[in-house]
């Protein structure tokens, strides 16, 4: 349970319910939540939930069978049309956008970035039968998720989206954007746009002060000073049309962010 706001403020049953029933939001200035909700429904600024849908990646049920190393797909002979290359942790989303250069880097590494992606009523060539005939195969079809599906080795919800958001993050969730056409594991979300906005204006917009508060408002902490946000907390977050703002919003602004960070213990 979170302290008490250090200003002795006794918090109302209306403002509780304002904050979705949260008690976190109480942890900024007052000055701070005023802003935030005198921001909210006004012109220009959205939920992403309004420009986009948030949503995890695929679940393989045994990764270590469907993602590939470039080496092992060459040495066994699987066709490039069956392989997709993924973004498989938030570590990878660490520049603005994912792009063939990108991808290009991780087949040099050799990094097991290639996802078999095979699809009920596929005709599967040899190299692919005999691949789904070794011990390794008959390990990840015993797995639950592999064998709860028919067939067992196609997996579901692949999707190539616009851009990838991060799952956990010290400062604050990345919007990286899809220039490579990969798609993405449970580890991170995909961000499919609604025609509403572009990725750029997207992350241009994510890249406000206000749209950083807003991450740590929806999202909640976890051990060790990390910010985690689920989808559905994801689509909450506000994103604003950039503005010219007071000096003195920007610091109100930077207080509540702060005041949040430190609650979590991020250093």
């Amino acid at each position: 349970m979170p302290e008490p706001p250090t200003d002795g403020e006794r918090i109302t049953f209306t403002q509780w319910e304002r904050w979705n029933s949260r008690l976190r939001p109480f942890l900024m200035p007052r000055a701070t939540r005023d802003l935030y909700q005198e921001v909210v429904g006004t012109p220009g600024v959205n939920r992403l939930g309004d420009v986009a849908q948030v949503s995890v990646g695929y679940v393989t049920g045994a990764n270590a069978f469907f993602h590939m190393r470039p080496s092992e797909a060459r040495r066994r002979g699987i066709a490039a049309k069956f392989l997709q290359p993924t973004v498989r942790n938030g570590r990878m989303l660490r520049a603005s956008a994912i792009t063939g250069t990108t991808v290009d880097g991780w087949i040099r590494r050799d990094d097991p970035v290639l996802l078999l992606r095979l699809q009920s009523g596929d005709v599967l060539p040899r190299s692919v039968a005999r691949y789904l005939a070794t011990p390794e195969a008959e390990a990840a079809r015993g797995a639950y998720k592999c064998r709860t599906r028919d067939p067992w080795y196609a997996v579901p919800q692949v999707h190539v989206p616009d851009a990838f958001l991060s799952y956990m993050s010290g400062v604050t969730p990345a919007m990286v954007a899809n220039n490579a056409g990969c798609v993405c594991t449970n580890s991170v979300h995909a961000v499919r746009l609604n025609g509403k906005m572009t990725v750029v204006e997207l992350q241009q917009r994510w890249g406000d002060p206000l749209t950083a508060l807003s991450c740590e408002i929806e999202g909640h902490p976890l051990g060790g000073g990390m910010l985690k946000i689920e989808p559905r907390e994801a689509g909450r977050v506000l994103v604003q049309a950039r503005t010219t703002r007071s000096q003195a919003d920007l610091v109100c602004i930077s207080d509540g962010t702060d005041a949040m960070r430190r609650w979590r213990h991020y250093a």
